[in-house]
């Protein structure tokens, strides 16, 4: 579709819209900062915002829906999460619902979040999110919901935009965490195994990794030999520095395997991926007889303030979602596709996952340092 284009606030004010904003989905550093451009550009256009709480909850809520002006967005854009909550349980088209035997069964609201978001006489919603987010509100476009979508996921894995907000700031956190193990793990001669996020890809684990002089990097887009691993490992031992640092992502897995779940802690909860660092540890102790330590970032990398270049994504993103509403380019997500910000059908933009690249450079850059990739 072609780039956006801004109009002035003069013509946009003959239609005054009632618009409506949520986050869906895990937080990511740069939300607060969309919603900041977004309730600011509204506003510009003499339209009324709104926020919904935690997702789509909030339309079944009395008090979930909140009036979003000026002074509620002050000075968030530099702060990490979200004002409006966010959920990774509120899917309207598999809502769990507790069954009187205390089993779960999902039901379809799809019907009943337009209808509620027709009751509240809201003109368009903006729907902040990442692939599974951006997948429920491609459905309730198709039902009939006015919505724009905007890309967030710190896995940086949606193909239809060069890059998503919240990646650049959880890399930078990932990587700072690895400068540190550095210390620690030459002062114990100890190999380090560090997991980040990245459940179908690598490319927090790729960035952190070769930023941080890692000496193993495990992506989901390369299956791994621990034969390979230990390889590199005992290389290392040998050339003198006596102590060796790996970047796992959440979702790698062994050649012919499968990757780690966590237990679900209740009924009808999604599986969750984590544990393959303590895996890796396990078996690099084991094979080597190095002492061998695993530590998990988790839920570090979604939180902190977001870098100045997430911020600016981020503003770029919420006004170009406002533009997007003034055009009635529903049915759309905001994407990145340089030198400019285009509308992308959301059907579109969350059919594939981008994946890394495995004659990209920064692939070749890490063998050529002699980076292992377990392969």
């Amino acid at each position: 579709m072609e780039a956006l284009n801004s109009v002035t606030a003069e013509a946009a004010t003959r239609h005054p819209r009632r618009v409506a904003i949520n986050t869906g989905g895990g937080d990511a550093p740069g939300l607060n900062a969309v919603i900041h451009s977004a309730v600011l550009s509204a506003l510009n256009l003499g339209w009324e915002v709104f926020g919904i709480r935690k997702g789509y909850e909030g339309l079944f809520q009395d008090d979930g829906l909140i009036a979003l002006d000026r002074s509620r967005v002050q000075g968030i854009a530099r702060t990490g999460g979200t004002i409006l909550g966010t959920t990774n349980r509120g899917n309207p088209l598999e809502w769990p619902r507790e069954r009187p035997d205390g089993t779960v069964e999902t039901v379809d609201r799809s019907a009943e979040i337009v209808e509620r978001f027709r009751q509240r006489k809201l003109d368009a919603l903006i729907a902040i999110g990442g692939d599974g987010s951006l997948s429920i509100a491609s459905a309730l476009y198709e039902r009939g919901l006015p919505v724009v979508g905007v890309p967030k996921t710190i896995d940086n894995d949606l193909a239809a935009t060069q890059v998503t907000f919240g990646f650049h700031t959880a890399v930078q956190t990932a990587s700072d965490a690895v400068d540190k193990l550095h210390a620690t793990a030459e002062s114990h001669e100890r190999v380090m195994v560090v997991e980040v996020m990245g459940r179908h890809t690598g490319w927090i684990a790729l960035h952190a990794g070769l930023s941080g002089s890692a000496d193993v990097i495990l992506i989901p887009e390369i299956p791994y030999t621990m034969e390979s691993v230990t390889r590199r490992i005992e290389s290392r031992y040998s050339q003198g520095p006596r102590y060796s640092i790996v970047v796992v992502a959440e979702g790698a897995k062994p050649v012919g395997g499968e990757p780690v779940f966590k237990a679900q802690t209740r009924p009808g909860d999604n599986l969750r991926y984590g544990g393959i660092a303590e895996r890796v540890a396990d078996q690099i102790q084991e094979q080597t007889g190095f002492e061998t330590r695993a530590l998990v970032l988790g839920h570090l990398q979604r939180g902190g303030n977001p870098t100045a270049y997430d911020r600016l994504l981020s503003l770029e993103f919420g006004a170009a979602a406002v533009d997007m509403v003034r055009d009635e380019a529903f049915g759309c997500m905001v994407a990145l596709q340089p030198p400019e910000i285009r509308a992308v059908p959301l059907a579109e933009a969350v059919k594939a996952v981008k994946s890394v690249p495995l004659d990209g450079d920064l692939v070749r850059t890490a063998r050529r340092l002699g980076v292992s990739f377990g392969d």
